[in-house]
């Protein structure tokens, strides 16, 4: 099947705002949260370092999990599911590793339920990008809509949180990023058709 170039960057695009919410919950939630807590929160170094570990630990544990039951019931559902989890969660489980009161084994748990939702978006997201783009510009349209995603979204959110934390002075700033994002995705993910799973990958992709 042809693609014209137009329809090639709308998809690209599409993509983009579909992957925008696992780009920056995953950076957030898993990569720049040691130096946010010895920063902000002043935790010390090896209890950063192990909080890091563990939420990648929920990360690595829904991968898979998530993959196959989004080829038992569809991207979208599972997709949708993470993304609202994530708008509905990120300030309250940040809120709870900001408390004096939170111990650790609490805040090993929090992190851990926020990798794993993000690992939920991890599992279905590879298959969902491949179903989106007709063979002749697969791999440039799944490249470009996730090199892309993860350039702006995941690559820039670090200078971002840091930036708005100075500006504003609120440390709640990271779950307001990726709520942000997520409610981006959100409406994204809702066009995906629910049954694009059972499609064949040299079908033409719907519309």
């Amino acid at each position: 099947m042809n693609a014209s170039l137009g329809d090639t960057l709308k998809t690209i695009l599409l993509g983009i705002c579909r992957l925008m919410v696992w780009s920056a919950a995953g950076y957030t939630w898993l990569v720049i949260m040691p130096t946010y807590l010895q920063a902000s929160l002043h935790t010390g170094f090896n209890q950063a370092l192990l909080i890091a570990v563990i939420s990648n630990l929920g990360f690595a544990a829904t991968i898979i999990p998530a993959g196959m039951l989004s080829d038992r019931i569809g991207r979208r559902a599972v997709m949708v599911s993470a993304a609202v989890l994530l708008l509905v969660l990120s300030l309250p489980l940040l809120n709870v590793l900001q408390a004096e009161s939170s111990g650790l084994l609490l805040k090993a748990l929090v992190v851990f339920i926020a990798g794993g939702v993000v690992g939920l978006l991890a599992g279905p997201g590879p298959a969902m990008l491949a179903e989106m783009f007709p063979t002749r510009v697969r791999y440039t349209g799944l490249g470009l809509a996730y090199s892309l995603s993860n350039a702006v979204f995941s690559g820039c959110a670090g200078l971002i949180i840091t930036s708005l934390i100075k500006e504003t002075g609120n440390p709640d700033i990271p779950a307001w990023y990726v709520m942000v994002t997520a409610l981006v995705s959100i409406v994204a993910l809702m066009t995906l058709n629910k049954n694009d799973h059972l499609r064949l990958l040299d079908e033409p992709p719907s519309r």
